[in-house]
């Protein structure tokens, strides 16, 4: 992948402005918020957005824009711990089974599949129902959901070099399993994993934001985009601003990832 060919993608160049932008207001909140999250005003509850509160407050008159900003650190761990734990366990499987085959690959493989027989968010939702609701158990439930793709695109990689002649040679010449799997099939596979993690994390990101809606996910008092959609939803007529500004600020998050993702596709794209 060449860099000139990332800065002049249109959708890498959005994608990238709109993460950036929101990873801006994660940095922010760890040192600094206009409002403390959680700090009530009743008199100024369900006040639109004014000089003071740029996106208005909520029904408990708490400020919408500093619950935002603090939401985006729920977000971005939530994101990227389940994108690791995913790719971890899945290249783990998928390696094993793309590597040595047989067996070991059938039973792997029928595994996956049995996981992917669920959607992805009903999997989760029933992991987090075994688990229970809470920040940790939403990591590890949005983990193992994301757990199938890594290990498909891991095994369809490892399939197609184990039978490339560099793979061979080093057979050849006497290297083992895990030197060939480590420094030679491994570095060849990581774009397709990388390109996959950005799509994963946008992911992870709205599956968070559904599980919190629902009650599963993040539990007060850490923030999450999710439930503040939910508390907005009763006041849909009165105070428009407070559900349009959260569901906008979730829908940038997941565009920006997936736009992101879909420009570093085309530059990873030899033939483009």
């Amino acid at each position: 992948m060449r860099w000139n060919q990332l800065v002049r993608n249109k959708l890498f160049i959005i994608g990238g402005c709109l993460v950036a932008l929101l990873l801006g207001l994660m940095v922010t909140s760890l040192f600094y918020t206009p409002y403390g999250p959680n700090d009530m005003n009743t008199a100024m509850r369900l006040a639109p957005p004014q000089a003071s509160h740029w996106f208005g407050t909520d029904n408990f008159g708490r400020d919408i824009f500093s619950r935002i900003m603090e939401g985006t650190q729920t977000s971005f761990v939530i994101g990227l711990a389940s994108v690791a734990i995913g790719l971890v366990i899945g290249l783990l499987i998928g390696s094993i089974a793309g590597y040595f085959g047989g067996w070991l690959d059938e039973i792997l493989m029928r595994v996956i599949d049995a996981m992917l027989a669920f959607p992805g968010i009903l999997l989760a939702i029933m992991l987090v129902s075994v688990f229970g609701p809470g920040f940790g158990n939403t990591i590890v439930a949005l983990g193992i959901m994301s757990v199938p793709a890594f290990a498909r695109i891991a095994r369809s990689g490892f399939i197609q070099y184990k039978e490339f002649a560099f793979v061979k040679a080093a057979i050849a010449r006497g290297a083992g399993s895990l030197r060939i799997i480590s420094l030679h099939i491994l570095p060849n596979i990581t774009s397709p994993l990388i390109v996959a993690s950005t799509m994963r994390f946008s992911g992870s990101i709205l599956a968070e934001a559904g599980l919190s809606y629902l009650g599963l996910g993040v539990q007060p008092p850490d923030p999450s985009w999710g439930r503040m959609l939910k508390e907005a939803q009763p006041f849909i007529i009165g105070a428009p601003w407070y559900v349009f500004i959260t569901g906008a600020v979730i829908t940038a998050m997941v565009l920006g990832f997936n736009l992101l993702g879909d420009g570093m596709r085309d530059g990873y794209d030899l033939k483009r």
